[in-house]
Parts: C-alpha cells; sequence; structure tokens
C-alpha cells in the first residue's frame, strides 16, 4: 500500500502544479450549465404573429380580444396587423414574422350558423420548436372560442387533473446531472488519459520499474490517482451547481452520501473506461483528438440533454451500455426526485460492474506495453 500511495502522491503533486487542468476541468462544466440551462427550456415569448382580419364581424373581435389578451399575460406573441394574406406569407417567408392567423371573409357569420368556421394558422415549420408553441397556443383560444358561454350544473366531459409529484423543475435543474458527470469526464481525460499517455511517452512508467514497485501496484497507483482528480472534480462541480440552479436537497445527509458514493463510483466507471481505451496508445494527440469523439458518444446518449424515449432503436441501444446513462440516472434521482438509496441501487451495481470489468481487461493489456 505504501508503493501505491507514493505513485498517488506523486501523480496528485504533479496535478496541483497544472492549475490550468483544474481550471479547465471546472469551468467548462459550469459555463455549459450557465449557458445551456438558460438558454434552453425556457418559455417562447415576444415571438411576432401577423393577424391577416378579412372578416371585421364580431366574432372575429372576440379573437382580437384573446390575442390581446395573451399579449397582457404571457406574452407568448405579439400580434401585427397585416392587410392581406400575401404580405403575410411574404413576410413569414423573410423572417419577419414568425407565424400569421388568418381570419377568413364570412366568418362571423359561419359561426352564427355553425357552418364549420375555421380560421388559417401559417407557420415557419424550420423552427419547430416556435411553430409548435404558436400550434398549441391557438388550439387553446380556440377550444376557449368553441366552449358554451354557459356551463351546465353537471360536469358532462371527462376532465383529467394533472397531479405534479415535484415542483417546477427548471432546465438548468434538468441540465445539472448531465453537468456533474460531464465535469468527472473532463476530469478523466485530462488528469487520466491525457497525462497517462505524456508520461508514458516520456518514459515515467518504465522509471517506476526500477523501484520496488510492480506493475499491478503501478496499475492501481495511476487509477486510484485519476479517480480522486476526477472525484474531486465532481464533488466541487455538484455544490457550486447546486447552488447556481437551486437545489437545496444536496443539504440532505442520506442524499449527501448517495451523491458521494455515485461521484465516486462514476469517477471509478469512466476513468477505468479511459485506461482502457488508452492503455495502448503512444500518441499524445490521441486522447485530444478523440475527446470530441467521446463526448458527443458517450454525454448526449446518455439522457442527460434530451429523454433517452425520444431515440431511435440503435441510439436506445448506446444509451442502455452508456456509464453516462447511469451516473445521470442516479444523480437525478438523488437530486430532482429526492428519491433515496433504494433508487440508485441499479446505477451503483453497473457504475461498479464496469469499473472491475475495464480495469481487469486493461490491466493485461499495460503489462504488455511494459
Amino acid at each position: 500500500m505504501n508503493r501505491i500511495a507514493a505513485i498517488i502522491e506523486r501523480e496528485m503533486r504533479k496535478f496541483f502544479r497544472s492549475p490550468a487542468l483544474m481550471i479547465v476541468s471546472l469551468i467548462f462544466p459550469l459555463v455549459q450549465l450557465v449557458v445551456l440551462g438558460n438558454a434552453f427550456g425556457g418559455k417562447i415569448r415576444d415571438t411576432r404573429l401577423g393577424v391577416v382580419d378579412e372578416d371585421g364581424g364580431p366574432q372575429a373581435v372576440k379573437i382580437h380580444e384573446a390575442f390581446d389578451s395573451v399579449r397582457a399575460n404571457m406574452k407568448t406573441f405579439l400580434p401585427v396587423y397585416i392587410n392581406n394574406e400575401q404580405q403575410a406569407m411574404q413576410e413569414v417567408r423573410n423572417g419577419k414574422l414568425d407565424g400569421a392567423v388568418i381570419i377568413p371573409p364570412q366568418y362571423s357569420r359561419r359561426v352564427y350558423e355553425k357552418e364549420q368556421p375555421r380560421i388559417a394558422l401559417l407557420v415557419d415549420n424550420t423552427d419547430s420548436f416556435i411553430s409548435s408553441t404558436l400550434e398549441d397556443e391557438l388550439n387553446q383560444i380556440t377550444n376557449t372560442l368553441n366552449d358554451p358561454t354557459v356551463q351546465p350544473r353537471i360536469l358532462q366531459q371527462t376532465a383529467l387533473e394533472i397531479v405534479e409529484l415535484y415542483p417546477y423543475i427548471e432546465y438548468m435543474k434538468y441540465l445539472l446531472p448531465g453537468s456533474i458527470t460531464l465535469a468527472i469526464f473532463m476530469s478523466v481525460m485530462i488528469g487520466g488519459g491525457m497525462l497517462y499517455i505524456d508520461d508514458k511517452a516520456r518514459g515515467v512508467h518504465e522509471g517506476y520499474l526500477v523501484t520496488p514497485i510492480t506493475k499491478t501496484q503501478l496499475v492501481l497507483g495511476l487509477n486510484s490517482s485519476s479517480v480522486i482528480k476526477a472525484f474531486m472534480t465532481g464533488m466541487i462541480i455538484t455544490f457550486i451547481g447546486c447552488l447556481l440552479s437551486g437545489v437545496g436537497s444536496i443539504f440532505d445527509f442520506r442524499t449527501a452520501l448517495g451523491l458521494v458514493l455515485i461521484v465516486a463510483l462514476t469517477a471509478a466507471a469512466l476513468n477505468t473506461m479511459m485506461f482502457l481505451i488508452v492503455v495502448r496508445v503512444d500518441d499524445p494527440l490521441v486522447p485530444r483528438a478523440i475527446f470530441g469523439i467521446l463526448n458527443t458518444l458517450l454525454f448526449f446518449p446518455s439522457g442527460a440533454v434530451y429523454p433517452i424515449q425520444a431515440f431511435p432503436w440503435w441510439l436506445r441501444w448506446i444509451a442502455s451500455v452508456d456509464p453516462f446513462t447511469f451516473a445521470v440516472h442516479g444523480f437525478k434521482s438523488l437530486l430532482l426526485k429526492e428519491a433515496g438509496f433504494s433508487a440508485i441501487v441499479p446505477d451503483i451495481i453497473y457504475l461498479s460492474l464496469f469499473a472491475i470489468i475495464a480495469l481487469s481487461l486493461a490491466t493485461p493489456l499495460f503489462k504488455r506495453t511494459l
């Protein structure tokens, strides 16, 4: 153990002498959390919706009043009144408007005579987020217009009552588990993979063999030091990220213990995976080249940014074996759901087995390189 501790001490000293590595592994996930957390997931507001009123009747006035109510309250869109349909369509194509509503002639008469009155919504469906938001808002308005003025005393239709288990989860909170996992991965990539290959290229590993240190002890020492670095990074990002996103569950003692365990296992799983990938690599440029590929292949399919249920079958298969997936699930269960230890048992088992198998495969490969 003293020999392994000596390797760990040497690696940690080297790491702390390079503050730039520590800063990069901390700053990038925090910047991603703050920028993406505020750029995505918010409610769309202040879109420009053109209104072409070719009717001018009392029922068209009700639509104008509904639009003015949206502008004054939710501010989903700002109505812009246009003279004709061709002008509205052209401005939607040019991007001056995000959509346009056409109230056709004789609309009010058709409402009174119940002759299938219709209004049209022109949308720029190259932007599915804005178009779907406008469609949902206009559907709500038309449903309100179709409701009877006097409601019956006895409810004759089935009503849906939605019960939310948790308070409103902002996207920044939703992104926090993925940012923590990404921070651990970056620490493993920089403090483990890149430094490992640099030391190997300079002959540091061969230098260990002139000491009483065995190859197995060298493997355990190198991996232990990388796990410690990643664990420290993960805990720092967890604490700062919770403060930035307003997640208070970190201050619960049981949740904190679960977080310590998940951070440690995530660091071990990702580090042994990286060790297995670079164990036979000699070129220092390789880990820098594969960083973007690994980041895309591991981070995005994990459900950190978008639900796995929306993925095609082949991407779901990648997610099912991705250690990022289990780490993100564990962090979500603890930080967002406050589900307790029982919810993260499958994640603990998978991450532990993944780390053991990866290290078992990498150790004999490492011994062959020396």
